[in-house]
């Protein structure tokens, strides 16, 4: 199996880790704030990663700090959409994403590949199948548009970046660390003002949030650890060696992975309509990878 073959089955087992964080997050949203979720979840997978920032090189984290900084939008915008509408339209809006990333090579003046076209238009169609219900369009589903956007520009960049790194985990552990302090400032400048965290009911207010980490830390221990500390330092691993349209077809499954999952692990029930839609999915990934042309391997090693 070449660098690029590997590329894409690490980036394949990333969606599917990515199909199982729904429940846990579900759970999340309906205790913690969005802020205190993505802060929770980062600070984890932050600390076991510190050893990477060891005589890291700058422009590894230069580039770290860049990725992170995007990537907290990405989440903020996802998680707070997502409490304002349902997941099905959060899923199918996120899902988006897989156009930016063409459209923005469209702008540096480069056209996706014929197969590339065909396997997005397979992923939207697929997208919509599964989870489009319909209703008027509101704050959540602008808040998700808005995390489509900031996930594309996440892939396009993270395919520049990753390829000029020395030290590919530093770069992982530079952004992942980035997002727990962006995540950290938002909180300490328009949440715990506004929930009387710093003022005369700051005890009963932190009290409730002890109680609430010490409820949930299985979900954050799951979040922080799997889906964040080691599908992220894959996820970088695998797009080192593929390209950013190929990254961001594969990730259009997500929301068919998070389906089967719901099913799988809690009962939830597809309609016809739902399973198609997940074929679509599958089918528009192995679309994209049709006449592949053959690339040099990434100089970069796993490490």
């Amino acid at each position: 199996m070449n660098q690029q073959l590997r590329g894409i089955a690490a980036l394949v087992i990333v969606v599917l880790v990515w199909g199982t964080t729904f429940p846990a997050m579900k759970d999340l949203t309906a205790t913690f704030t969005p802020v205190w979720i993505i802060l929770t979840r980062f600070a984890i997978a932050a600390l076991l990663l510190s050893p990477f920032l060891w005589r890291a090189r700058p422009a590894d984290l230069r580039s770290g700090m860049l990725l992170g900084v995007v990537l907290f939008f990405c989440y903020l915008f996802q998680v707070e959409g997502l409490a304002l509408t349902s997941s099905n339209r959060n899923a199918f809006i996120c899902g988006l994403n897989v156009l930016v990333v063409p459209l923005l090579g469209i702008l540096q003046g480069r056209l996706p590949e014929r197969r590339i076209v065909a396997a997005l238009a397979l992923a939207v169609a697929g997208l919509a199948a599964l989870c489009w219900d319909g209703g008027a369009w509101g704050r959540g589903d602008t808040l998700a548009l808005l995390s489509a956007l900031s996930f594309g520009a996440y892939v396009k960049l993270m395919e520049v970046r990753t390829r000029m790194a020395t030290r590919l985990m530093s770069v992982t552990a530079a952004q992942i660390a980035t997002v727990g302090a962006c995540a950290a400032l938002w909180l300490l400048a328009r949440e715990l003002p506004l929930n009387g965290a710093l003022g005369a009911g700051a005890a009963a207010y932190w009290h409730g949030v002890g109680h609430h980490l010490a409820h949930y830390w299985l979900n954050f221990a799951y979040l922080g650890v799997l889906c964040t500390a080691t599908i992220i330092s894959m996820q970088a691993w695998g797009q080192s060696r593929t390209s950013a349209n190929e990254a961001a077809v594969i990730y259009s499954f997500e929301p068919g992975a998070a389906a089967c999952f719901g099913y799988l692990w809690l009962g939830e029930t597809m309609t016809a309509r739902g399973w198609l839609g997940a074929a679509l999915l599958i089918f528009g990934m192995i679309v994209s990878q049709w006449n592949t042309e053959g690339r040099p391997a990434a100089a970069l090693a796993p490490e």
